[in-house]
């Protein structure tokens, strides 16, 4: 697997389950990323912690690692590399992807260790997780 370049997204996002055919209310996407998935079942909503949908099982505390796109189609076993390396570390995590790239939800206790896990493994992280000033990147 090549080495990655990840961007630690600010803010705390939210995980949330509304029933199936709920009403899926409108979203500032300006303030992060939004991802609505509908199946027969459920619908399912991650987006910032202040924005969950009102009625919905929300679990919040999630922090948002993006894989910097795009990304062609024909890469293969980002998020199996991802998933590989935060399992390793005894870190879960929850995935999405969007057409332009892959992202990756830990919890906020399991940030730091999931940011050393990716950095041991030879990606480049941007982003502190202690909440302070992000480390330059390295040179490749």
């Amino acid at each position: 697997m090549k080495r990655l370049a990840i961007d630690l997204q600010p803010g705390e996002y939210a995980v949330a389950r509304l029933d199936p055919g709920a009403p899926v209310p409108g979203f500032d996407a300006a303030e992060g990323l939004v991802s609505v998935t509908r199946t027969a079942a459920e619908t399912s909503v991650i987006c910032p912690v202040g924005q969950a949908p009102g009625g919905a099982r929300v679990e919040a505390g999630w922090r948002l690692l993006s894989v910097r796109g795009p990304l062609s189609f024909t890469l293969t076993g980002i998020i199996a590399a991802l998933a590989g390396e935060l399992a390793a570390a005894g870190v879960s995590l929850f995935s999405l992807s969007t057409f332009d790239t892959d992202h990756v939800l830990v919890k906020n206790a399991e940030l730091t260790r999931a940011v050393a896990a990716l950095r041991a493994a030879g990606h480049q992280v941007s982003g502190d997780p202690a909440g302070g000033t992000p480390p330059a990147p390295t040179a490749s």
